[in-house]
């Protein structure tokens, strides 16, 4: 596809998302949704980089110009979009916002009326319709018919009661110090608001935005300063999340980073003690580690296998009638209660579970020892397809004959090549890197 990517509409804001793009690509959907409307209405949310403004105008505009009523709800979480999307009665959903990527980057987020992400089918019927000018131009709506919009600010208690009602009622956080890192994103407001209410005594880093410093150094793609703060603070835990609040990243009271198939791993066997595992099944990516595999198959639950992407973990979740699945890279999908990555509802069940083994967050998050693993992702100026690079396939032959798992494959929504290796020998491991690097950098940024 041309304008979809791995999560929807993704690049630098003002070059390749203009305010042209989003009021097409706004209208586009618009025409779509009208076919299976039921209340008209489309609720749009965004995190906090300044180029939000101009992209939230333009989807209003390209919304309201093809008939549709819009709700706007200004900075909120991604996965609070999905779940108000569903329970205002919205026909669709739409999240202004660029993840964990700089703040120079936004993207466009489409969530259908049950406050799921769509498929490729469903986008790939968008973007024909964006690429159809006359299809456009005959739904333009006029008099009456054109759309209106209002800006609602009293949403944000309904997903606040709906990730409390996550965690029991009979735990308290009371006695329980959080550093919490928002990231100075979307969850800014909601992530404190949660765990004070709860009673934790919550220090919180980085709940300042100002359009820019989003993601930046900060959050969770940075845990390090976060771990820093709960050792200095001798707090029992920490959480980073990133600038939408999908991903989280835990941290335990000596600062260490959990790493995230452990923290996949806990959350699956806490589940399942707890009669809470559906089909004592899990899903993960292909970038999970064969430790994680192995934890979870000693304990009697299958892991099932996807492509990258929490979309592609959630099909494979419903496919399999299973309600728990995500991402080392901290997208951790608890069906029950969400249908994307909601770092927040992760959070709570992880201090629910530390809470429950009544052990310090070092001795629970660490329940398996990882196979030696790098991943690099490194950054280019050319995509090629893998095929056509020479000594490309006679690296991989000699990388799998050394019994190492390798995954290469481009960023969806980045110019990143991402290079996975994975094996017992850490030496031969970072052996085949050295040697992979070397041929990716020479081929695509030479």
């Amino acid at each position: 596809m041309k304008l979809f990517g791995t999560d929807g509409v993704r690049g630098m804001a003002g070059e390749k998302i203009t305010a042209m793009l989003a009021m097409k690509l706004a209208m586009a959907a618009g025409i779509y949704f009208r076919k299976y409307s039921v209340t008209n209405k489309i609720l749009v949310g965004k995190d906090t980089r300044k180029s939000g403004y101009m992209i939230e105008n333009a989807i209003v505009s390209g919304l309201t110009a093809v008939g549709y009523d819009v709700r706007q709800i200004g900075p909120m979480p991604t996965p609070a979009i999905a779940f108000l999307t569903e329970d205002l009665r919205c026909d669709a959903g739409i999240m202004i916002s660029a993840s964990h990527n700089d703040y120079e980057d936004n993207g466009i987020k489409f969530f259908d009326k049950r406050g799921n992400k769509l498929g490729e089918k469903i986008e790939k019927e968008i973007e024909k319709i964006y690429f159809d000018d006359e299809i456009i131009s005959r739904n333009q709506a006029t008099h009456m018919a054109i759309g209106s919009s209002k800006r609602i600010d009293d949403v944000i208690g309904r997903y606040i009661v709906h990730i409390k009602n996550s965690f029991p009622k009979s735990l308290t956080l009371n006695g329980m110090r959080v550093v919490l890192d928002t990231a100075n994103g979307a969850a800014y407001k909601v992530a404190p608001t949660v765990f004070k209410e709860l009673g934790a005594d919550v220090i919180i880093m980085n709940d300042d935005p100002n359009g820019q410093n989003i993601n930046d150094g900060c959050g969770a793609l940075h845990p390090e300063k976060l771990g820093q703060e709960v050792r200095h603070l001798r707090a029992d835990i920490g959480f980073g999340f990133d600038g939408d609040a999908d991903r989280i990243v835990a941290v335990d009271e000596n600062g260490q980073i959990v790493d995230g198939d452990k923290l996949l791993g806990v959350l699956a066997c806490h589940l399942k003690a707890h009669n809470r595992l559906s089909n004592n099944g899990v899903v993960a990516t292909v970038m999970s580690n064969q430790g994680l595999e192995n934890f979870l198959k000693e304990r009697g639950i299958e892991i099932f296998r996807c492509g990258v992407g929490d979309k592609y973990v959630l099909e494979v979740m419903q496919k399999e009638g299973l309600n728990f699945g995500g991402e080392q890279s901290g997208h951790v999908i608890l069906g029950d209660y969400a249908k994307t990555g909601d770092a927040l509802a992760a959070a709570l069940q992880v201090v629910e579970c530390v809470i429950k083994h009544k052990k310090k967050a070092s001795e629970v998050l660490n329940p398996f020892d990882l196979y030696p693993q790098i991943l690099e992702n490194i950054r280019i100026k050319k995509k090629i397809p893998l095929d056509k690079i020479k000594g490309y396939k006679e690296l991989v032959q000699k990388i799998e004959a050394d019994n190492i798992r390798v995954l290469i494959r481009y960023s969806g929504t980045e110019n990143l090549l991402r290079v996975l290796l994975e094996g017992k020998e850490s030496a031969m491991v970072h052996k085949r890197m050295d040697e992979a690097l070397d041929l990716f950098n020479k081929a695509l940024n030479g």
